[in-house]
């Protein structure tokens, strides 16, 4: 990779499908910034790890910072859910910046390494948890929700003929990132030590951000690769077997064309769902864990190996929805991550260990797998020039899924864990089956529309 963007000047022209789709055709992704695109996989990938840590493993901190600051377990887990509400409200606002170009995507990286930093030191030495609040909750979740966006939709930008396991995989770093760090909170820091770990902790992560932004780069609107037709067949048997299975947007839909269609409502209310189940999970898994009986350490492995499968899944189920469509995967997935919940609570049960590692595995897989579907349908559905708004109107859904944590703590108050991990499954399942009423737009019969086989105009 060159720490300079070369750019070669190549010819390109514009082709148009017969739904009226603009295809940008001729330049190489080498011609547009000067490297492969496999950096614009990589990089947002690096970005993602470098969040990550903030919401998969706050929880492992929880004890920590209860006994350092004296703040208790209800303020600490609605911290959480103030980080989540933000990184999700900033999305769509930060999608509009980017598109109309007020807000580059190296910048938008640099203000979320900022808010990364400023979040660790916030939990590190804040007075008062109101100034904790402020400073992670708001600014570090504000900064995650820039990165978030910037990272997710910078692959399926460089990637509009497979951007399943692309995207998959590059979602998938903001699970498996937290893993190190899950032992770290948990099983080393303690009310001796936590500001040198967090304060190191902010810094080296805030570096993997910023680092990994300052060379992001976006492709020009409506662009396509040049090595692939998209008004014919492509060669490439995994490209053709994706556009079947996965076939293009039938134009490129604004924010309010996009929810107009009613698509939009029908993703953002699945996704409040199974993300709502995963937060709660990540949230509370700890605690049936010990509440069973299991060692600290093994509950510990318990939440890194759901962290693990929760990245590993992204990029498996992305890469299975290229082969056998996105909507197919998203219906499984939702069934899965239910029926994990209630896994998880005949485990803790009967405390056998090994299922207990089992379901928690499972219920990782499918509450990682649910972002990349959405992501990479939300372009499916409605292309990818908006798409950074687009899939911020959808993602916004986790200002209401982020009460996963908040609310889950009343609900277990309430109903026990059990009553609480049941109506998880309960609502995980329900939200397959709205997603069965999911259907691109444009495309009646939910059929794929064969491109012309000549263009019906060039620029």
């Amino acid at each position: 990779m060159t720490t300079t963007d070369v750019t070669r000047v190549a010819v390109h022209r514009e082709v148009t499908d017969r739904n009226g789709r603009v295809y940008r055709v001729g330049e190489s992704d080498i011609d547009i910034m000067g490297r492969k695109r496999k950096w614009m996989v990589i990089l947002p990938w690096i970005g993602m790890m470098g969040i990550s840590s903030a919401e998969y493993a706050f929880a492992s901190a929880e004890d920590t910072l209860h006994e350092a600051h004296n703040w208790s377990s209800g303020s600490i887990y609605w911290m959480m859910t103030v980080w989540i509400f933000c990184q999700a409200a900033v999305a769509f606002p930060a999608g509009r910046l980017r598109e109309n170009g007020k807000l580059p995507a190296r910048w938008a990286m640099m203000l979320g390494s900022g808010g990364t930093l400023l979040g660790y030191l916030s939990l590190a030495f804040a007075p008062h948890v109101v100034l904790a609040f402020i400073g992670f909750g708001v600014f570090s979740g504000m900064g995650a929700g820039m990165v978030y966006a910037t990272c997710v939709n910078m692959v399926g930008k460089w990637y509009p003929e497979r951007r399943g396991g692309k995207t998959g995989f590059v979602n998938g770093g903001f699970a498996y990132g937290s893993v190190p760090f899950v032992f770290i909170f948990h099983g080393y820091m303690d009310g001796s030590n936590f500001r040198w770990v967090l304060v190191s902790a902010g810094v080296f992560l805030a570096a993997m951000v910023a680092l990994a932004g300052f060379y992001f780069r976006d492709p020009p609107k409506n662009w396509w690769p040049a090595s692939i037709d998209p008004l014919n067949p492509p060669d490439d048997p995994r490209a053709r077997r994706s556009l079947e299975k996965n076939p293009p947007a039938t134009k490129q839909f604004s924010p309010l064309e996009a929810w107009r269609t009613g698509r939009v409502a029908l993703m953002w209310f699945c996704l409040a769902c199974t993300s709502g189940v995963n937060i709660f999970g990540i949230a509370f898994q700890v605690d049936i864990g010990e509440e069973a009986g299991f060692a600290a350490g093994i509950v510990a492995t318990a939440m890194s190996l759901k962290a693990i499968v929760n990245g590993t899944g992204r990029g498996v189920i992305g890469w299975l929805s290229d082969l056998y469509g996105r909507k197919q995967c998203l219906l499984y997935v939702c069934a899965i991550l239910g029926l994990a919940q209630f896994g998880i609570i005949w485990a803790a049960e009967i405390q056998n260990l090994p299922l207990f590692l089992f379901f928690s595995a499972v219920s990782g897989f499918g509450g990682g797998a649910i972002f990349p579907m959405f992501a990479a349908l939300t372009a499916d559905y409605f292309g990818e020039n908006n798409n950074a708004t687009n899939y911020g109107m959808v993602y916004s859904s986790k200002l209401v899924s982020g009460l996963g944590a908040g609310m889950g703590a009343v609900v277990v108050g309430a109903w026990g864990y059990n009553g609480a991990f049941m109506l998880a499954g309960c609502i995980s399942i329900f939200a397959g089956f709205v997603a069965l009423f999911l259907q691109p737009p444009g495309r009646p019969g939910n059929k794929r529309v064969t491109p012309n086989p000549q263009p019906l105009g060039e620029g």
